[in-house]
């Protein structure tokens, strides 16, 4: 069951952007760790953006490093993944996942899940 809302995602041409945004109407995402991970047709989860709630830090594996970003807005209450750059191998369905403490590489260890949101790189 799902206790995070995602929207965004779309079909987007090579080298274009989107933006993934994801909120919690139950609880407050600024006391979470955030990880956006991706899914491809035949493939497992991967994670593509990690960030503490706690102290800021954030990570990035080398695939998106430099062209994908995650932030937050505490006011809204709502996690961003800002993605540039995009290319046909970053097709995938895109899921924000909430967790306490300090970030996890691993999809295991969240809770927390949104929906999904399919994310499309296309010419």
């Amino acid at each position: 069951q799902e206790q995070l809302v995602q929207s965004g995602g779309g079909l987007v041409r090579p080298g274009g952007s989107l933006t993934l945004s994801c909120t919690a109407p139950g609880f407050a995402l600024d006391l979470y760790a955030i990880g956006w991970f991706r899914q491809a047709p035949g493939k497992e989860r991967e994670g593509v953006a990690y960030a503490n709630g706690n102290n800021g830090r954030t990570y990035y594996p080398q695939s998106v490093e430099g062209r994908f970003t995650i932030s937050r807005d505490s006011a809204k209450n709502t996690v961003y993944l800002q993605m540039n750059s995009l290319k046909p191998e970053d097709t995938a369905v895109y899921y924000c996942a909430a967790v306490g403490g300090n970030f996890y590489l691993e999809p295991n260890e969240y809770p927390y899940w949104g929906q999904g949101t399919q994310v499309t790189v296309s010419s």
